[in-house]
């Protein structure tokens, strides 16, 4: 169902979940515990999400292969926290290649992050390596599912689906017309969740985050990148001449509206999650000058033919009905993932050399 622009209207929840949704934006922890699962717990935003569920009283079972778009040891070190908790249960697994029985035994809330990611048109095996772990992987989870009693099923997508949008900010009903290869898988499985959830009766709930950022953020993820090279005294690589915008959302503001969305009356929604404005990557590299009190050096590159120019959240739909707002600025973000930045590299973990992804 799509809901045009609207103000905000208190959230409803399901009872027994995880309790009613306080003023403050936070949720109340449930007098009895959920098991939810977490595919891609070892990632960026599922080690996020681990350790909220974690932290709210909930069994959690996460679920990761390790695949090898970036260093392992960044990975176990996401899980660190949650790994010390006992209410967490770890599975090396593979979605497609795996069975899926066990670990979903018993669980009431799915979250689905894992995902391969990246920017730009993908072909012969790396394009297979896309519909492996994007839409084969969804499709095996979700025909697991099928049939299984569980409360929701909470799919993380992209606002890659949208490519060059027909309006911004950019609202949920628009045409999604992706550029990339990631783009195009995220909407084939986002499709196969619908699917499910009409022919099935899966209850199931779709976010569409836009440009996550924060500790542990992906090491070719454009922020880190900066980063980096800000440390090292190198240039920072831009492609074009920074005055693309984005929407960066803070990654508790992710993890909040996720964790809300497999409570309140969403089934078969489709949301946007973003930081509620946009900013350049000028702005970007203006600000972590002004954190880090160092100098910027950009070296510009030729814009990536399947980037978006621009990209902006309609979120009053995710406001109105998770009664959900970002609270994090820029650069209060931006300051917590330079603390936590300096801290990976003293420990001295490897870090990709991929491709720029912003």
């Amino acid at each position: 169902m799509w809901v045009s622009e609207e103000p905000v209207a208190p959230a409803r929840t399901l009872p027994g979940i995880v309790g009613r949704v306080l003023p403050e934006g936070r949720s109340q922890k449930a007098g009895n515990p959920i098991r939810a699962v977490v595919t891609g717990a070892a990632g960026f935003i599922g080690s996020h999400l681990c350790d909220r569920l974690l932290a709210d009283g909930h069994d959690v079972v996460g679920l990761d292969c390790f695949r090898d778009s970036y260093s392992r040891g960044l990975k176990e070190q996401n899980l660190a926290a949650a790994r010390g908790s006992r209410g967490f249960s770890f599975c090396h697994l593979d979605l497609v290649e795996d069975d899926l029985s066990s670990v979903l035994d018993g669980a009431e809330v799915v979250y689905h992050l894992a995902s391969r990611s990246g920017l730009g048109v993908s072909t012969g095996r790396e394009f297979d390596q896309y519909i492996f772990d994007n839409v084969l992987a969804t499709q095996r989870l979700l025909e697991a599912l099928a049939g299984r009693p569980i409360t929701r099923l909470v799919y993380a997508g992209s606002s890659s689906v949208y490519g060059e949008a027909e309006m911004l900010p950019t609202k949920e009903s628009s045409v999604p017309r992706p550029l990339s290869t990631y783009g195009a898988t995220k909407l084939a499985a986002e499709n196969l969740v619908q699917l499910y959830g009409r022919n099935f009766g899966l209850p199931v709930t779709v976010l569409r985050y836009f440009t996550v950022y924060g500790p542990r953020q992906r090491p070719d993820m454009a922020i880190s990148r900066f980063m980096r090279a800000l440390i090292q005294g190198d240039e920072i690589e831009v492609n074009g001449d920074g005055e693309q915008t984005r929407d960066f959302t803070f990654v508790a503001d992710a993890v909040e509206a996720t964790v809300r969305s497999a409570t309140a009356h969403v089934d078969g929604d489709v949301l946007n999650i973003g930081g509620g404005s946009r900013s350049t990557i000028n702005d970007v590299l203006a600000t972590l000058a002004d954190i880090s009190g160092t100098t910027i050096r950009p070296r510009h590159l030729p814009a990536a033919a399947a980037d978006q120019r621009h990209a902006a959240a309609s979120i009053n739909l995710a406001r109105w009905r998770l009664s959900w707002e970002p609270r994090v600025t820029l650069r209060n973000g931006l300051a917590s993932q330079w603390d936590w930045f300096q801290q990976l590299l003293a420990r001295e973990l490897p870090v990709s050399r991929d491709p720029l992804t912003v």
